[in-house]
């Protein structure tokens, strides 16, 4: 399964999911989507704007683990 560790990046940076909204251009609710996993896609784009504002790699957002 894919698990999302955004909320993760934002507590480390100290960003709100707003603040980080409005740097990336994209609405709080779909970067909500992302962060609870519930996304079926992401844009490379979006993960790449994603990655220069919270200044990390797509692994520390983006994890693979086998499921149980």
């Amino acid at each position: 399964m894919i698990v999302v560790n955004l909320d993760v990046m934002l507590a480390k940076r100290k960003m709100s999911s707003l603040e980080l909204a409005n740097r990336i251009g994209i609405t709080q609710a779909n970067l909500s989507i992302l962060k609870t996993g519930k996304a079926r896609a992401i844009r490379f784009s979006t993960l790449d704007a994603i990655c220069k504002e919270l200044d990390c790699q797509p692994a520390d957002i983006i994890e693979y683990r086998e499921d149980d």
